[in-house]
C-alpha cells in the first residue's frame, strides 16, 4: 500500500486509530490524528505521536479537516453517518475502515469471525488451533489487538485469526477473508444501525469478497445465519449442536465430528471440553472447522480443545468464599449473551445486571431470570428500566435490589445475602459505558472487588 506523501487523515483516537495513525506515518504519510473529545478527557499519551510527526487534532471536527486529504481511515467506533464523514464522501475522499487498511497490509491469509455472541471465545480459541499448524500466528480485530499491528507483525508464510464486529465493517469494501464465519445474529448495536436488516448487511459484508475459492461457515441452528447460504459466491459449510448434517461440524454420539468430503473426524466429547456450556460447544464447532479448512489436522484440533479453558470476562470463575462461587461474565453486553450465561448454570444465580442500556427486549432474558434467578441486582442506567420490566413479568419486588453506579455496593450486596449452592454472577446484559470504559475494565473491577473481600 502507497501512502508516501500522501495526506492521511484518521478518525478516532482508540487503539485502532493510533496503530493506524503510527503505521501511515511510518509509511511516509502525512498524518493528523482527530477525535471529537479534548485531548484530557482520552485515556493515553501521545507523547510518541507527536514524536513521530503526527498532527493531532482535537475536539471539533470541521470539514477544513478534509482539505488536501488523500485518504480517510475510521476507527470502529466512529459512524460512518457523522457529519465530517458525509463531507468526505461528497468531495470523493477514499474512506476505509481500519480492519481495511489492515487487510491492505496483509500478507498472510485471514480467517476472520463475526456474530453477536461468542467472537472472542472463537477466535482465542482459533488461533491456538491454527498454531498447531503455523509458526506464525496473528490474533486481532475486535478482540482488543489493532488488525492492522498484528497484520505487520506476522507479514507472509503466516495466518490471521480475525474477531470482527458490525462496526469495524461500516467502511469496508474490498475485505476478503479466505476463511469467514458468522456465529449468529440477534439484536444488537441498533441505535448505532438503525435497523435489524442494517445490522446483518453489515454482519454480511464480511464474505461479500469471496469467491469460489474461500469458505464461509454458518451455523445451521441460527434463522438467520442458516439462509444467508443464498447470498454467497464461495464455498459454505454449516456447524450445528442439534442437528447431524450432512457435512460439516456437528454433535453425534455426543462427541463433536467433522464431516467433509464423506471422511468423518471425531474431534472429542462434549464433556471433554475445556468450556462449558452449550453456547461453547457452538463456539467449539465454529472454531474447529475453520482450522480443519485451514489445514489442522484433526488429532491436533481434539488435543486443544480439551486443553482450552477459554477467556476473560466470560463466565470466568473468580473465587469462592463460604461455599458461594464469584464468575465474572462482564462480556455479556447484550441480553442474549447473559441468556447463554443464564443457562450454564442449573439456578439459585444471585445475578448483578444493569449499565449502558441498549434498550433491547427483555422478555427472554427476563423470562429465564424468572426461572434460575434468586436476587436481582442492578446498576447503572439501566437498573430502572429493568426493574420496571422484571416487575411486570412478575419477579418479586423484594428480591431487586438496587446499587446505583456503585459496583462495590453490588457485590457487597450479593455477598451479604448470598448461601451455598448459590452463585454471584455478574452478567450485565447491557454496555458498561456508563460507568467504566469498556467491559474489560468493568470486570477487571469486578475481580478486584471480590478478591479483595
Amino acid at each position: 500500500m502507497d501512502l508516501a506523501n500522501k495526506k492521511v487523515l484518521v478518525i478516532g483516537a482508540a487503539r485502532s486509530g493510533i496503530a493506524a495513525a503510527k503505521i501511515a506515518k511510518n509509511f511516509g504519510a502525512f498524518v493528523i490524528l482527530s477525535d471529537a473529545k479534548q485531548e484530557e478527557d482520552i485515556n493515553f499519551d501521545f507523547a510518541e505521536l507527536r514524536g513521530l510527526g503526527v498532527e493531532l487534532r482535537f475536539g471539533k471536527q470541521t470539514e477544513e479537516l478534509l482539505s488536501g486529504v488523500d485518504l480517510i481511515i475510521v476507527s470502529p467506533a466512529v459512524p460512518i453517518k457523522i457529519p465530517l464523514l458525509k463531507a468526505a464522501k461528497a468531495k470523493n475522499i477514499p474512506i476505509i475502515s481500519e480492519v481495511e487498511f489492515a487487510y491492505n497490509l496483509a500478507k498472510s491469509p485471514i480467517c476472520a469471525v463475526t456474530g453477536t455472541n461468542g467472537k472472542t471465545t472463537t477466535v482465542t480459541l482459533l488461533g491456538l488451533l491454527l498454531e498447531e499448524k503455523f509458526s506464525k500466528v496473528g490474533v486481532g480485530g475486535n478482540i482488543g489487538f489493532p488488525l492492522s499491528e498484528v497484520a505487520l507483525e506476522v507479514g507472509a508464510g503466516g495466518i490471521l485469526a480475525v474477531e470482527i464486529s458490525s462496526y469495524q465493517m461500516e467502511a469496508t469494501k474490498n475485505f476478503k477473508p479466505h476463511i469467514s464465519a458468522i456465529l449468529n445474529i440477534t439484536p444488537d448495536h441498533l441505535k448505532r444501525h438503525g435497523s435489524m436488516e442494517v445490522y446483518q448487511a453489515m454482519k454480511e459484508k464480511i464474505f461479500a469478497q469471496e469467491t469460489a475459492e474461500d469458505f464461509l461457515i454458518l451455523n445451521y441452528d441460527d434463522e438467520r445465519t442458516r439462509e444467508i447460504i443464498d447470498r454467497a459466491a464461495c464455498k459454505v459449510f454449516y456447524f450445528s449442536r442439534q442437528l447431524e448434517l450432512a457435512e460439516g461440524a456437528f454433535i453425534k454420539n455426543n462427541s463433536l465430528v467433522i464431516k467433509i468430503n464423506g471422511e468423518t473426524h471425531k474431534l472429542c466429547a462434549v464433556d471433554e471440553l475445556g468450556i462449558k456450556g452449550w453456547h461453547n460447544v457452538e463456539n467449539a464447532l465454529a472454531a474447529s472447522l475453520i482450522a480443519f479448512l485451514a489445514g489442522v489436522a484433526a488429532e491436533k484440533i481434539s488435543a486443544v480443545l480439551k486443553s482450552f479453558q477459554g477467556v476473560e470476562h466470560r463466565i470466568e470463575f473468580v473465587r469462592e468464599i463460604d461455599g458461594v462461587k464469584y464468575y465474572n461474565d462482564s462480556k455479556a453486553t447484550n441480553t442474549d449473551s447473559a441468556i447463554k450465561a443464564l443457562e450454564t448454570f442449573a439456578g439459585h444465580i444471585v445475578l448483578i445486571a444493569g449499565g449502558d442500556d441498549k434498550g433491547t427486549d427483555l422478555t427472554e432474558f427476563l423470562n429465564l431470570v424468572n426461572e434460575r434467578v434468586d436476587y436481582l441486582i442492578l446498576v447503572g442506567d439501566a437498573a430502572a428500566r429493568f426493574k420496571t420490566c422484571a416487575l411486570d413479568k412478575n419477579f418479586p419486588a423484594e428480591k431487586i435490589l438496587e446499587a446505583g453506579y456503585s459496583m462495590e455496593r453490588a457485590v457487597e450486596l450479593a455477598k451479604k445475602i448470598a448461601r451455598p449452592p448459590q452463585v454471584i454472577l455478574l452478567s450485565p446484559a447491557c454496555a458498561s459505558f456508563d460507568m467504566y470504559s469498556d467491559f474489560e475494565e468493568r470486570g477487571r473491577d469486578f475481580k478486584r472487588i471480590v478478591k479483595e473481600l
